[in-house]
């Protein structure tokens, strides 16, 4: 359960984050014009992040439900997984081509990468 609080989602994360070839996005703006109308995969996890504010998907047969903002240059999301409150985290996001990496505790903790389709 400890992987599954890590992520943009909290769903899953690996090990302390190493940018290299990334680009940070640092705008609600550049954001959205990369998830816009895009799903965000990997193993286990699918998932559609609106450009309203909303997160819905499944992640590993439960559903996932959600909320995010902006602020200061950092992803804010509070997340259901299941019945489980995954709480606020703010996270740094960044992109290399059609990666997305999401980098809890903005931007000091672990990291997730997901797949934009």
């Amino acid at each position: 359960m400890r992987l599954l609080s890590a992520l943009i989602v909290g769903l899953l994360a690996t090990s302390p984050a190493f940018a290299d070839g990334f680009n940070k996005i640092d705008d609600r703006d550049a954001f959205v014009e990369v998830i816009k109308d895009k799903k965000l995969k990997r193993f286990g996890i699918d998932l559609t992040v609106t450009p309203g504010g909303e997160i819905a998907g499944r992640a590993f047969g439960r559903s996932v439900t959600g909320a995010w903002q902006w602020k200061s240059g950092y992803f804010c999301r509070d997340l259901y997984w299941g019945k489980r409150d995954l709480g606020p985290n703010c996270q740094a996001v960044k992109i290399q081509g059609e990666t997305i990496r999401f980098i809890s505790d903005q931007g000091t903790g672990q990291f997730a990468d997901l797949v934009l389709k």
